[in-house]
């Protein structure tokens, strides 16, 4: 019976010190959204409606996270339905055959206080490739709604789309190559 209560004990002590925390987005307090320019002149933005992520760690600082999120590319939403039919037409990101973004990080360092480097594999069109973003923590707090502890992201970056073979009909100049990504995320256990 002691060596039984040693062992739960030795356990219990060892899992005192390891830390294992799922984080999931909150889509009340989550965009994903993005930026092309128009015609060389003019910035228009949309956003994804219909988005998952999640952040795992066994680090309290997160250094070892790992962030992968997927989102629906029928939810497209640049507030114009014309535009989103077109979006998701196989000019575009071609929805019906390729209905999933996803991206899965690789790896983050430490870029200044509360800032981050984060490399991962973002597949978009059918073709995966690998992707560095800038990520801010912005914070910890408890919500005092769910009484969840309520941790804050922002991601911001660039993609070519044509690394993606994304709307290789239109030039540069008529819709930008450089897609700029914005993405603010609100996450608890």
């Amino acid at each position: 019976m002691k060596r039984y209560l040693f062992i739960a004990v030795a356990f219990l002590g060892l899992s005192a010190f390891t830390f294992n925390n799922l984080w999931k987005n909150d889509p009340a307090h989550s965009q994903l959204g993005f930026t092309v320019t128009h015609l060389g002149i003019n910035d228009v933005s949309g956003f994804f409606k219909d988005f998952t992520v999640s952040v795992e760690s066994t680090q309290p600082d997160l250094s070892d996270a790992v962030v992968t999120l997927s989102a629906k590319t029928t939810s497209i939403d640049t507030r114009i339905e014309a535009r989103d039919n077109h979006l998701k037409s196989a000019d575009f990101f071609d929805a019906e055959k390729f209905p999933e973004i996803s991206f899965k990080s690789t790896g983050i360092k430490k870029a200044g206080k509360d800032a981050y480097k984060l490399s991962g594999d973002l597949t978009l069109h059918g073709i995966t490739k690998p992707v560095v973003v800038d990520l801010l923590y912005k914070g910890k707090t408890q919500n005092p709604m769910s009484k969840k502890e309520t941790i804050a992201f922002q991601v911001t970056g660039s993609i070519k789309r044509s690394d993606f073979k994304v709307g290789e009909k239109f030039p540069d100049g008529m819709v930008s190559d450089v897609v700029r990504i914005k993405a603010d995320g609100e996450f608890a256990q």
